[in-house]
Order: C-alpha cells, then structure tokens, then sequence
C-alpha cells in the first residue's frame, strides 16, 4: 500500500508543485504606458493589421533612415537631427510606425531583439522631442528585411542598421 501511495503521491507533487511554480502574467502587466515596448496603442502582441483603426503600413519616402554602429542602440548625435524633424512632422498630427532593423550578423533572435532596442531608443527620443506616445508604435524586423541584401560586407551592413519611419 505504501508503495502505491509513493507512485502515485510523488507524480502529484510533482505536478502540484510545478502549476504553482508557473506565473502568469495578465495583459495588464504588459501595458505599462511609455514603457510598452510596442508603443500605444498596440496592445500586447497584436500585430497591426488585426486592430481597427491603425494602419497596417505608412510613407517611408518623408524621412530618411537613422543608421547605427555595430551592436548599438545608441542614437548618435548626427542622426539626432532626422529624429528632430520626424518629431516636428508628428506635432502636427498623424503618427508612425518606427521599424527596427539589424544587419545579418548574429542570430535570428539576437537581431530582432535588437531592432526592438533601436525602435525602442527612437521612440523614447521621439517622446523626449515633445511627441504624444499615442503617435507611435514600434515594431522590429530584426534582419529579416534588408536594405542592401546581395552584398555581405561592412556597407552593405552599415545601411542594414537602420531604423525606418513608416510615416500616417
């Protein structure tokens, strides 16, 4: 009898233990005003075509990209001056979609990662400059949509890390 209880007292626990162990987190712990990393009004993963009354694409031709050093989410102060302009143009109404971009260097993960943190840099100086937080939203491509894709070399890398306005 002991032995029945021990099989199947121990699988419980076990499984007891670990349903508490895991941590839920409600949607409303993901939005936390500027700090959501997908920019208002996106809600959590959503992705933008799927939310009525945000626009699945914008106008990239307004401005150019902002470009940054290797592994850097840094906004260096001669690309400050593109981001300036963007926040001018957003005053007057309207709103963006900063797109994160990393070059081919890295994996998969690491570069969309870190196209989040450049959109995220971008956005947080944007809102700095005097924009509403509701303007704008991020999002990362990570490597995956290259500006030059058929050279694998330090220019064509250089204008892969990027960050792009998609301007509505």
């Amino acid at each position: 009898m002991k032995n029945i209880q021990k099989k199947i007292f121990f699988p419980i626990s076990i499984l007891l233990l670990f349903i508490n162990g895991c941590q839920t987190t409600s949607s409303n712990d993901l939005i936390s005003g500027s700090d959501n990393i997908f920019g208002d009004p996106l809600v959590i993963d959503t992705p933008l075509n799927q939310i009525d009354g945000v626009p699945i694409d914008g106008d990239r031709s307004l401005f150019q990209p902002i470009y940054f050093s290797y592994d850097s989410s840094a906004i260096s102060p001669d690309q400050a001056a593109i981001c300036e302009g963007v926040a001018k143009h957003l005053k007057q109404g309207g709103g963006v979609i900063v797109e994160g971009h990393g070059d081919e260097r890295g994996s998969r993960e690491y570069n969309l990662a870190l196209g989040e943190r450049r959109a995220i840099a971008v956005r947080h100086y944007l809102i700095e400059l005097g924009v509403n937080p509701s303007q704008i939203q991020t999002k990362s491509f990570g490597e995956e949509n290259p500006a030059i894709g058929d050279r694998h070399d330090e220019e064509a890398w250089s204008k892969n890390r990027r960050v792009e306005f998609a301007i509505y």
